[in-house]
């Protein structure tokens, strides 16, 4: 947890240092001739950065770090998909919805079991309102409060999860707190990277019967798209 949320400070810190110097550096440009006078017009792909869309949806390559047990001292880091979708209510004020899917192996807790390195795995179902912070035609900052469930499942056979010290394979209270940073490439291009924390309520079917709640980091990186319909 130290290291994950150094990283989360550090993209958050770098993030805002560069949507503050970003007004005082050139537009980015592009040049295209005239008819027939062989003189060039620079124009500026960023010219039609609106903030005014109703809709807007993006797709990540996303990684996730968790523990597969209660009492599991290696972690396991998974990686997966992140699509996102948010309807936009007011200028700043946004209905997000999120479905993830992260995949990977993970230690187990148990010595003398049959099974090494078994796969894991983690869907979310997340939904929750987004807040639009700074921004500028550049990029924006963006900040999101997402609540709904996750199901684990783990793949341990011949042995039970009971016998490695996994969680029960079940669906549980999941939520995620981070947000957006978003850098625009044109008016409904964006390259788009996701840190948040997440925290699920996983149980273990042994006895006694142990319910943690657990925080962990996770990432995403990729793309976002805004559709021209306007509120």
């Amino acid at each position: 947890m130290p290291f994950s949320v150094r990283f989360s400070a550090a993209l958050a810190a770098a993030a805002v240092l560069a949507l503050s110097f970003a007004p005082r550096t050139q537009a980015q440009t592009t040049a295209s001739p005239t008819a027939g006078n062989g003189t060039y017009i620079a124009s500026d792909p960023l010219a039609g950065v609106r903030y005014d869309n109703r809709y807007d949806v993006s797709l990540g390559m996303a990684y996730d770090h968790m523990k597969a047990g209660a009492n599991v001292l290696q972690g396991a880091n998974l990686g997966g998909l992140d699509l996102s979708a948010s309807y936009w209510l007011l200028k700043h004020w946004a209905v997000e919805g999120s479905g993830r899917y992260y995949l990977g192996t993970s230690g187990v807790g148990n010595a003398g079991v049959t099974v090494h390195g078994p796969f894991v795995s983690e869907q979310f179902f997340v939904a929750g309102p987004e807040w639009l912070g700074p921004h500028n035609k550049h990029g924006a900052l963006s900040a999101h409060a997402l609540f709904g469930g996750a199901h684990f499942d783990s793949h341990t056979y011949p042995d039970t999860a009971q016998q490695v010290n996994f969680y029960s394979n079940q669906v549980a209270p999941a939520a995620i707190i981070g947000g957006h940073m978003d850098l625009n490439r044109s008016a409904h291009w964006v390259f788009r990277i996701t840190p948040d924390a997440v925290i699920t309520r996983y149980s273990t079917a042994s006895t006694p019967n142990v319910t943690q709640t657990d925080v962990n980091f996770a990432i995403s990186i990729g793309i976002e798209y805004k559709f021209k319909k306007k509120r």
